[in-house]
């Protein structure tokens, strides 16, 4: 039972740093002028953060602390714990890089709002908004992403969620020193088991 358990929350699809850097490259150059700033930034905090669909959208401009060196998540746009609990307030440091992307955006940006990402039609984007710029990065780069089962998937298998599970990817396999108990802070699984069950596969010997 253990072992069916495992095999349905294993990450299925994630993606590699070359492939999220094509993605990022792809997006800027097929994107409107005024959303090319938007969509990259997008991009890099997902995959940055490792936040969630809901979450990304959720964010606020005052969230951002720092000069845009890190991220705040309160309690209330994080994905609630499968029990009573709730998950604590987090600050998340950024990269440089995605330091740059959101700023770049922020300097560039057309609408005014309360919400970090807005959309042509609304104040703030919704999931599937985000869905869409994520596959057509993917589709513009023809990234095909690593499946559980050893096989390459199709640009269109790649989602934010696919950036989430890159991050454990690129934290375990392209960054030293880190360790399961990294990457579980870094997503904000409840548990260090959560981790180990979805992540084990996609580390390299």
């Amino acid at each position: 039972m253990a072992k069916s358990v495992d095999s349905q929350v294993r990450a299925k699809v994630w993606v590699t740093p070359e492939q999220v850097d094509q993605m990022r490259t792809a997006i800027l150059q097929a994107s409107a002028d005024y959303l090319a700033e938007r969509n990259d930034a997008m991009i890099a905090l997902l995959y940055d953060a490792g936040l969630r669909v809901g979450e990304l959208v959720a964010v606020d401009v005052e969230h951002l602390r720092e000069q845009n060196a890190k991220i705040y998540l309160p309690t209330e746009i994080q994905k609630d714990y499968p029990n009573e609990n709730s998950p604590p307030p987090k600050t998340l440091a950024l990269a440089s890089d995605t330091a740059r992307a959101v700023t770049t955006y922020l300097n560039t940006r057309w609408k005014d709002t309360d919400a970090l990402f807005p959309s042509r039609s609304s104040d703030r984007i919704t999931t599937q908004g985000v869905r869409n710029v994520v596959e057509k990065a993917a589709v513009e780069a023809d990234v095909r992403p690593y499946k559980v089962d050893g096989t390459r998937g199709n640009p269109e298998d790649v989602s934010p969620h696919a950036l989430r599970h890159g991050v454990a990817y690129r934290m375990m396999n392209h960054e030293s020193g880190n360790t399961l108990y990294d990457v579980r802070n870094r997503l904000r699984h409840r548990s260090i088991q959560t981790t180990e069950q979805i992540y084990d596969h996609i580390i390299e010997a």
